[in-house]
């Protein structure tokens, strides 16, 4: 049996793809490293996503273009900082390939890893031990075993949207409602 859909269309466009995706929101992260000297790295991502239960896992997709893979694959480590509304001005500043991006952000030591942890502009993070990379066209897929866990107190409980996910979709950032 021939597919219904073979030879009637054309390959998708770079830009048609951004656009799919663009329009379904995420939540939004920055993964953060650091290399042998403590040198801070990151980058902003939309891409996390829960892998597995028992052990605990996760995925992050890291450009294979950005200066943060080969120091998150060199140090065997990273965090996922998920971002709350407030947070926006990390996701802003991680977003750029631009210098300084840790000038712009306050953050601290992670207990488990001594990585980069953006506490302030976060309503969870996850420290995690590479587990596997697995390259996949223009990104490769960072499969990492949870080490460690944080999570805010509900935003509900506290009444207030300092807590509530930052979410990216339709070339806007949104808050989560409470």
């Amino acid at each position: 049996m021939v597919s219904p859909l073979a030879g009637t269309t054309a390959p998708v466009t770079p830009d048609a793809f951004r656009a799919l995706m663009g329009a379904h929101p995420g939540g939004v992260s920055v993964v953060t490293s650091a290399d042998a000297s403590g040198q801070p790295y990151g980058f902003a991502c939309t891409a996390v996503c829960s892998v597995s239960l028992d052990p605990p896992m996760l995925l992050v997709c890291a450009s294979n273009t950005g200066s943060t893979l080969p120091v998150l694959a060199a140090r065997g480590a990273f965090v996922v900082n998920f971002l709350h509304g407030p947070g926006r001005r990390a996701a802003e500043a991680f977003a750029s390939r631009t210098a300084g991006r840790f000038s712009r952000v306050p953050w601290e030591p992670a207990p488990a890893t001594g990585l980069p942890a953006l506490r302030e502009d976060s309503h969870a993070l996850a420290e995690c031990r590479v587990e596997r990379l697995v390259p996949a066209g223009d990104h490769t897929v960072v499969i990492g075993e949870v080490l460690r866990t944080e999570v805010a107190e509900d935003p509900a409980a506290s009444g207030g949207s300092t807590t509530a996910p930052l979410l990216y979709g339709m070339r806007r950032y949104v808050t989560w409602p409470v």
